[in-house]
């Protein structure tokens, strides 16, 4: 296998059928792919395709978790692939072959995760918050919506097909999804302190907030900026009394293990 295909995750989330399970594991293997993640499977499909014939190291090596964000946690780049067409005005889409040119380049050097939905209900909005932007496949008007296996082939297919990257498409290093995602968690309850965010509508503003640190595109060294300043911040509102230069010495937000060294969940 290529080193570069090493790079690429593909997430299964919510999928109920072990034949699509089954058909999306093929299809990574026809095309040299292995990174397999299940959010959320029906449990009883996903012990039946595991145990099915047919890309057998693919299946075996894949791995379950609860949480989406675990998933992507250390993927520069989160990719969504749907059809709807209601969610163009929340993400920046790109049809293949053109978005599949753009992961290509991408994961010569840096991982990517490519996320598809479950065979009824497709990615929720809480789903593409995580996202960067959305890959759509160019399907015919009268019949938009793939079978999930399907879906899969054609992006890879799709991203394999070229053998080295393309200079134009290369973009600037920034942090992981992980990253990004703990920077959430330091900034909403800072928000929630300053009087920012309430309770009322509080998902709604977390998905909001969580896509404006994905456009931020954050520079490594940004990100790790970034991070101290929030747990500054956070440990003086947690001790207000105190002045700031006794936050070296006082346990908390401020000494904590940088992000980018923090394990987000546990995987099955």
């Amino acid at each position: 296998m290529d080193a570069w295909k090493a790079n690429l995750r593909i997430v299964l989330v919510e999928s109920r059928n072990s034949l699509n399970i089954g058909a999306a594991a093929r299809a990574m293997f026809n095309f040299g792919f292995a990174d397999l993640w299940c959010v959320r499977p029906y449990e009883p499909s996903f012990r039946s395709a595991r145990s099915s014939a047919g890309a057998a190291t693919v299946m075996q090596q894949a791995r379950v978790t609860d949480d989406l964000a675990e998933a992507v946690s250390d993927a520069e780049l989160v990719v969504a692939c749907s059809g709807l067409e209601s969610r163009k005005q929340r993400h920046v889409q790109r049809r293949l072959p053109a978005g599949g040119d753009a992961i290509r380049t991408h994961i010569e050097d840096r991982k990517a995760a490519v996320v598809f939905g479950s065979e009824k209900f497709g990615l929720s909005n809480d789903d593409l918050s995580h996202c960067d932007w959305v890959l759509s496949v160019p399907t015919d008007e009268a019949c938009p919506s793939m079978n999930l296996g399907q879906a899969v082939a054609v992006c890879c297919y799709a991203i394999a097909r070229n053998a080295v990257p393309q200079e134009s498409l290369q973009t600037p290093a920034s942090v992981p999804a992980g990253v990004r995602e703990r920077i959430l968690s330091l900034l909403m309850p800072i928000l929630q302190e300053s009087g920012f965010l309430h309770d009322e509508g509080i998902e709604e503003r977390t998905r909001k907030l969580r896509r404006f640190v994905s456009r931020l595109r954050l520079a490594p060294e940004d990100g790790r900026m970034l991070l101290a300043i929030l747990r500054q911040i956070d440990w003086k509102l947690a001790h207000p009394s105190l002045p700031a230069s006794e936050a070296e010495l006082s346990p908390g937000p401020a000494s904590e293990t940088p992000a980018s060294q923090q394990v987000v969940g546990k995987g099955r």
